[in-house]
């Protein structure tokens, strides 16, 4: 089923769902589902619509033009327009850990995801068999400080050569620069251990271990300048014991990670994600 999502930001006053509901039932929008939220700490209303295409009355190139005209502009709103075809297309960003994209491809292969997969990028060459065994193009492109910024000149080319609409960092080892990031604004999700930053470093879950830590996680977020600090899209914790070693923080604080990343995935690729004031409302 071919279908239209609409996510808006506007003020909160009266009417607003009202007007939209009347925009679509005019034109003969068959409403799949719809949700709202009102912040009131700052008076700002937030919706998301989603109705069959089958049946309405606007062409989908006119839908966006249509509908500013005859609601947005009248309350002064924000709105993004999707539709969940053609299917969008993901880029993965890999380093040597594996745990995140075998899930991301699992997931992929079994039809969870609806998305294409026209590239893997990474800084390595470990995960290469991983990624041409599902018959994905990787592309292997090292970074150094000496480099970094004519691979992301690079990394970025390939992206727009493939359209790429969004990026996975699952587990990228490398920090995107500034210039990268406004390339792709709040469309690369990132995934990374919830104890940040309070466990920095390359062994995070030893560094809790030897702490006593009773909890571990993960927290996926949309990538900004400020270092993993981000639009928070999705949280999950594990509680651990004194008995669990290192190597089951790592094992546990993995399988967190994988699930976290996949539902962040799964949000954006159904348009469920509105993020503001570096914030997020999901609509769930």
């Amino acid at each position: 089923m071919e279908k239209a999502i609409l996510i808006v930001q506007c003020k909160d006053q009266k009417g607003i769902v009202a007007k939209v509901s009347e925009f679509l039932y005019k034109y003969k929008g068959n409403i799949l589902e719809i949700d709202q939220h009102v912040d009131e700490e700052i008076g700002m209303f937030f919706m998301r619509a989603s109705w069959e295409l089958e049946s309405f009355a606007i062409q989908k190139e006119q839908i966006a033009k249509t509908f500013e005209m005859e609601v947005a502009q009248f309350l002064n709103m924000k709105f993004d327009l999707y539709f969940n075809s053609p299917k969008p297309r993901m880029a993965i960003f890999v380093s040597k850990l594996s745990h995140c994209l075998f899930d991301i491809l699992s997931r992929y292969y079994s039809g969870q995801f609806q998305v294409e997969i026209p590239l893997v990028i990474s800084n390595h060459l470990d995960l290469k068999p991983v990624v041409t065994s599902f018959r994905i193009p990787f592309y292997h492109l090292p970074v150094d400080k000496s480099n970094k910024m004519a691979v992301e000149k690079e990394q970025i080319a390939l992206l727009k050569q493939h359209k790429v609409d969004f990026i996975v960092l699952a587990r990228y080892m490398q920090i995107l620069s500034g210039n990268f990031i406004n390339e792709f604004p709040n469309r690369i999700i990132n995934i990374h251990h919830s104890f940040l930053p309070a466990f920095v470093g390359a062994k995070p879950y030893h560094a809790a271990y030897e702490r006593g830590v009773k909890i571990i996680g993960a927290t996926a977020h949309y990538v900004t300048d400020e270092l993993d600090a981000g639009p928070i899209i999705e949280q999950e914790v594990a509680r651990v014991r004194h008995h669990n070693s290192p190597s089951d923080l790592v094992q546990i604080g993995q399988d967190v990670e994988k699930v976290v990343l996949s539902k962040a995935i799964k949000y954006h690729l159904e348009s469920k994600i509105l993020a503001y004031r570096n914030k997020t409302v999901i609509f769930y």
